[in-house]
C-alpha cells in the first residue's frame, strides 16, 4: 500500500491532521514525523512507496524548508503547510514544483490540505489534452498537469487535437491556445461543442494576447473558462480544479438520478429510457435482442424472518453479484426483488444459456444474514420476440417468469419452453 508522509512538529496541529486523515477515505497508509530526521528515517524504511507528502515548512531541524527539498528530490508530490504567508517564499516553492501552499488559518486550512491529497488521488484517473503550437508553452502546461498527477496527452494545433481526441475519447479536459496554425483555438472549441456538451468535455482557452474581449469571445464560442498568459501556477490549478469539481458534481447528480438508492443499479425509469434505444436499434437492424426478467425465489421470507434491514443487506449483495456478472449489459432493479436485463446481440437460446451460468454462480455464493449462511436461487423469464413494443417484450418475459415460478422456481423459461 502506498503511503502519505505527514511532517509537522506542532502536537496540536498533528492531532488535527491525524484526525482528518483517519476520517478521510484515502486508500493510503499515513506515516507521521515531527522533524526532517524522522521524515528521512520513515522514507528510508520503504523508499518509493509514498504517494504524497504534507509537510510543515519550518521544522526545528529544518527551519528553511529543507524538508520540502527532500520530498521533492524523491519525486513525492508535496503540499506545504506554513504558519505565515510570504509572497516571495510562495513563489519560490511553486517554482520548485510543490503541489500547493496552505497557510495554517484554522481547521478549514487543514481540511483543504487533506482535500488536496484526495484531489491528487482522483486526478490519476483523469486524462487531459494540452493543445498549443509552442513547444515551450505546451510543455509548461503539460508539466503543471503532471505535477498534479493528471494523465496528459498533447497536440500541436486544432487539427491534431481533433485527431488525438478521437483516439482518446476518455479525455475529460482540453486546454487550448488561441493563435495556432491550421485551426485556431476559437475554431477548435466551436467545432468540438457540436459534439461535446460542457458537462462532457471541459474546454479552457489560453492566450497571451492583450485583447480584453478575448475571454468573452472564447466563452461565447463554447469554452468553460479562459486563462490569460502568463499565469501563476496557483491560478492555473484553481481554475482547473474548479472546472473539474463542477463536472464531477454534475456527474454525481446524474449518477444518483439514474440509480436505485438501495442497490446502486439503474432504476426502472432509466432502464426504460435506455432500453427503448436498444429496442429501436434492434428493430431497425433486424438484430437479436433478448429481454430477461429475474426474480429472487422466496425472498419475502427473508424480510419476514430476519427483518427488512437484513433483507436489504441480502438484496444489495445479490445486486452486486448480478452487476459483476451482467454489468456489460443493461441491468436494472425493476421492483423489490425483480431485475430487468436487456442483452443486445443474443437470441433467446444464447441468452438463456448465459443466464443459466449466472444462475448457477449466484446459487453457489454464500450470503451471511444475521450470522447465518444462506444461498439464494432465482427464476428467470427470457424472450427475444420484439413484439410490437418494448412493453410487450417485457410482458412476454414476465409471462415466462410466471411459468418458471409456477413450475417450482429456480429455473429459466424462454421462448422455446413456452412454445
Amino acid at each position: 500500500m502506498k503511503k502519505i508522509l505527514v511532517v509537522e512538529d506542532s502536537e496540536m496541529v498533528m492531532k488535527i491532521l491525524r484526525h482528518l486523515v483517519q476520517s478521510s477515505s484515502l486508500p493510503y497508509e499515513p506515516v507521521y514525523a515531527a522533524s526532517l530526521a524522522q521524515a528521512v528515517a520513515q522514507y528510508n524504511e520503504t523508499p518509493g512507496d509514498f504517494f504524497a507528502a504534507l509537510v510543515d515548512l519550518n521544522l526545528p531541524d529544518a527551519p528553511d524548508g529543507e524538508v520540502v527539498d527532500f520530498t521533492l528530490s524523491k519525486k513525492i508530490p508535496t503540499i506545504v503547510l506554513t504558519g505565515s504567508y510570504d509572497e516571495k517564499r510562495r513563489e519560490q516553492l511553486f517554482n520548485k514544483g510543490i503541489v500547493d501552499y496552505v497557510t495554517k488559518e484554522g481547521r478549514y486550512a487543514y481540511s483543504k490540505a487533506i482535500g488536496m491529497i484526495t484531489r491528487l488521488e482522483k486526478n490519476q484517473h483523469i486524462k487531459v489534452l494540452v493543445v498549443d503550437d509552442s513547444d515551450m508553452s505546451r510543455k509548461h502546461m503539460a508539466n503543471l498537469f503532471r505535477r498534479h498527477l493528471f494523465q496528459v496527452i498533447e497536440a500541436v494545433d486544432g487539427v491534431d487535437a481533433i485527431k488525438v481526441l478521437l483516439e482518446n475519447p476518455d479525455v475529460k479536459l482540453l486546454i487550448t491556445d488561441y493563435n495556432m496554425p491550421k485551426m485556431d483555438g476559437f475554431e477548435l472549441v466551436r467545432n468540438l461543442r457540436y459534439k461535446y456538451d460542457k458537462t462532457d468535455l471541459i474546454m479552457i482557452g489560453v492566450s497571451g494576447e492583450s485583447s480584453e474581449a478575448l475571454s468573452a469571445k472564447f466563452i461565447k464560442h463554447g469554452a468553460n473558462d479562459f486563462l490569460r498568459k502568463p499565469f501563476h501556477p496557483e491560478e492555473f490549478y484553481c481554475r482547473i480544479i474548479h472546472n473539474i469539481e463542477s463536472l464531477e458534481l454534475v456527474e454525481q447528480i446524474t449518477y444518483n438520478a439514474q440509480r436505485d438508492h438501495l442497490t446502486g443499479l439503474y432504476h426502472r425509469s432509466y432502464f426504460f429510457n435506455a432500453a427503448r434505444e436498444l429496442y429501436n436499434a434492434a428493430r431497425e437492424k433486424s438484430a437479436p435482442l433478448s429481454m430477461a426478467v429475474i426474480n429472487i425465489d422466496n425472498f419475502s421470507e427473508i424480510n419476514q424472518h430476519y427483518g427488512n434491514a437484513w433483507g436489504d443487506s441480502a438484496l444489495k449483495q445479490i445486486a452486486s453479484s448480478l452487476h459483476t456478472m451482467l454489468g456489460r449489459f443493461l441491468l436494472a432493479r425493476a421492483d423489490s426483488d425483480d431485475f430487468f436485463v436487456m442483452l443486445p446481440g443474443l437470441d433467446h437460446e444464447k441468452a438463456a444459456a448465459f443466464l443459466g451460468k449466472v444462475k448457477q454462480l449466484l446459487a453457489a455464493e454464500a450470503i451471511v444474514i444475521n450470522g447465518e449462511t444462506r444461498h439464494f436461487y432465482v427464476s428467470i423469464g427470457v424472450t427475444d420476440k420484439l413484439q410490437s413494443s418494448l412493453d410487450q417484450q417485457i410482458a412476454t418475459a414476465s409471462q415466462h417468469l410466471r411459468h418458471a415460478k409456477e413450475a417450482g422456481g429456480n429455473m429459466i423459461v424462454d421462448d422455446g419452453d413456452d412454445e
